[in-house]
């Protein structure tokens, strides 16, 4: 059987991540995976989220199943916490995705019997997932241009003239606040200009939401994603708990369908059942109800928002900090876009020899295309960071 098979291409991060491991150097500096670290180097476990865990386990008398939608009372907190009451949740469906990707997959799954091998048009660049998710359930991807190597800043006249020209039949998957791993981010404007955009020409958005709360503050990252889904009648959203929680593998996300009126959705709601029965037939809840808890309880709610904007506002302080360092070694202004861009990650626009370099001669791990992620970035090493990188560009 297996003989007729091939080696498949593994993700470049997780292979990084296995060489993160197995280098024994104890100097060695992890920009790559994408999880929020802390001064320690940690991944931690927020304060609100060990409470909301032990009500949960003080609580608990049964494991049994929560059914096919999934944890009703976290995918509505999370709709109000994105959405904002912009829709009318007569319009709006939901089920639990395991973490944003499966929330993702989803509606990848639905929106390919919609439209059997239908265009999905992907920002260049995005996830390494993306591409063969889409590929995975019979759509057929494009690139549409995003990001500029050369300013370090979005391509929006690119990227208009891309989304412009699709079609009632196409998909743009648009990245939320934060989630581009480039780092560089659309303005409140061009938000506006693809709304209007996407109501000319009838093109559905699906909106891949998973930093919501990085950027500059819960309400301000989500104008764009309410933006959107209050001006178009049709819309999709991914939602990942993941990183603004710290829920990494507890696998927490929301699968959000948005249709023209109550009955469409309960279709796409039927339809999204019916994708979950024939692929993992029930979702993960753990990680559902701990966001439940905190989203539903004043105190806890308000702990965890504290939570997140100090997260928020180190890796601000990390992003100026590394830019001052490199700026006053150089003499060059040539890295300021690093304090310019939002949330985890700034992609640096280094050649791979140089990534190649950092990584065999000190220890300094990025993606190949010299992706970072600015919550790595060990505070008292800064200007040990900035000559090594410095160093390995002369």
């Amino acid at each position: 059987m297996f003989e007729t098979l091939k080696k498949a291409t593994l993700d470049k991060i997780f292979v990084l991540m296995a060489e993160y491991a197995a280098d024994p150097r104890t100097d060695k500096i992890d920009l790559g995976v994408g999880v929020y670290k802390d001064h320690t180097g940690l991944t931690p476990i927020m304060s609100s989220v060990r409470k909301a865990e032990q009500r949960i386990l003080d609580a608990a008398k049964t494991k049994t199943y929560m059914g096919v939608v999934g944890n009703k009372g976290f995918s509505a907190a999370v709709v109000d916490l994105a959405l904002g009451g912009v829709v009318d949740l007569k319009r709006i469906r939901t089920v639990n995705g395991a973490g944003g990707t499966g929330a993702l997959s989803i509606l990848m799954n639905v929106l390919s019997r919609a439209r059997p091998g239908g265009r999905i048009f992907i920002s260049d660049p995005s996830w390494p997932n993306h591409w063969p998710m889409a590929e995975l359930v019979g759509l057929k991807p494009h690139f549409y241009p995003y990001f500029d190597a050369q300013s370090r800043r979005v391509d929006f006249e690119a990227m208009m003239r891309a989304v412009d020209d699709l079609t009632s039949d196409d998909v743009l998957l648009i990245h939320g606040c934060c989630h581009n791993p480039t780092g560089a981010n659309l303005s409140r404007g061009q938000w506006d200009a693809v709304v209007e955009s996407l109501e000319r020409t009838g093109a559905f958005p699906l909106i891949d939401l998973a930093y919501l709360g990085f950027g500059d503050g819960l309400e301000e990252d989500a104008y764009g994603v309410r933006k959107v889904v209050s001006s178009v009648p049709e819309s999709m959203v991914a939602f990942s708990a993941s990183k603004n929680f710290g829920l990494y593998r507890e696998r927490a996300g929301v699968a959000i369908a948005i249709g023209r009126n109550e009955a469409d959705a309960e279709i796409v709601s039927s339809q999204m059942q019916n994708v979950i029965r024939a692929t993992i037939s029930q979702t993960p809840d753990h990680g559902a109800e701990i966001v439940r808890v905190i989203l539903e309880d004043e105190e806890l709610r308000a702990e965890w928002q504290a939570e997140l904007t100090q997260m928020r506002e180190r890796m601000k302080r990390l992003r100026v900090k590394l830019t001052d360092a490199i700026r006053q070694r150089s003499n060059s202004r040539d890295f300021d876009f690093i304090a310019e861009h939002s949330g985890m990650f700034s992609l640096l626009g280094l050649p791979q020899d140089v990534v190649e370099e950092l990584k065999t001669k000190d220890g300094v791990y990025m993606i190949n295309d010299s992706r970072i992620n600015v919550a790595g970035i060990p505070e008292g090493r800064i200007g040990e960071l900035a000559d090594h990188l410095l160093a390995a560009i002369r």
